[in-house]
């Protein structure tokens, strides 16, 4: 990996908005959250995946929902829906790899759909990072905190995602390290990349009742 440069919140990138897909993660089983379909569930009244798509879609050209189950109900917020081309629930790469498949543009950009806070100016930080370090993969990092799953990477990698999987590569961490790879601070914004993976959390970030 190179050295993480320092990203100034706002700045502008040198990809066109219209070139970078929005990829929403939502392919998991939502285990800690009881085995239901964590997306759907909901914050002040709005599933989660909802909220994730209302902060990503204007950073991004489209968006693509990747779900395993409730397809139709996922489709309901307006945008296409994808599931794993990897059987068995593979985790966030086996994510990657469908809505890689199913986009058109140079770039995709990644974000969780439990995590509703996610910040305004993330894709054009990862995309002005990428551009600079001449990189294949920019990823989100706060302090010593990775977030794999907040990433942009462009597409011409899915040939080399394709055989990292068809040859049982299932880590995130792994692939990446095969990669050129750059990793872009967020320390201002550390709290907008928090997650909801339980019912716990999900009372503890809902807005106080009026």
């Amino acid at each position: 990996m190179t050295d993480p440069p320092t990203a100034r919140q706002g700045a502008t990138t040198p990809i066109a908005r219209a070139d970078i897909t929005g990829i929403v993660l939502a392919g998991g089983q939502g285990r800690r959250m009881g085995g239901v379909d964590k997306g759907l569930v909901e914050l002040d009244g709005k599933p989660l995946a909802q909220h994730v798509i209302a902060r990503l879609a204007p950073q991004v050209g489209t968006v693509i929902v990747n779900a395993n189950q409730n397809a139709r109900r996922y489709a309901a917020f307006g945008y296409p829906v994808v599931a794993d081309a990897v059987g068995g629930f593979a985790g966030p790469l086996a994510g990657l790899h469908a809505g890689m498949m199913q986009a058109r543009g140079t770039y995709v950009a990644t974000a969780p759909c439990d995590s509703p806070f996610l910040p305004a100016d993330l894709v054009s930080r990862l995309a002005a990072a990428l551009v600079a370090g001449n990189a294949q993969l920019a990823v989100a990092w706060t302090f010593d905190q990775p977030h794999p799953v907040f990433a942009l990477v462009r597409r011409d990698t899915l040939p080399h995602l394709t055989a990292f999987l068809a040859g049982g590569g299932r880590k995130i961490d792994l692939w990446y390290a095969t990669l050129g790879v750059v990793e872009v601070r967020f320390d201002d914004e550390a709290d907008a990349f928090r997650n909801i993976n339980t019912r716990d959390e999900l009372r503890d970030n809902a807005a106080p009742a009026t």
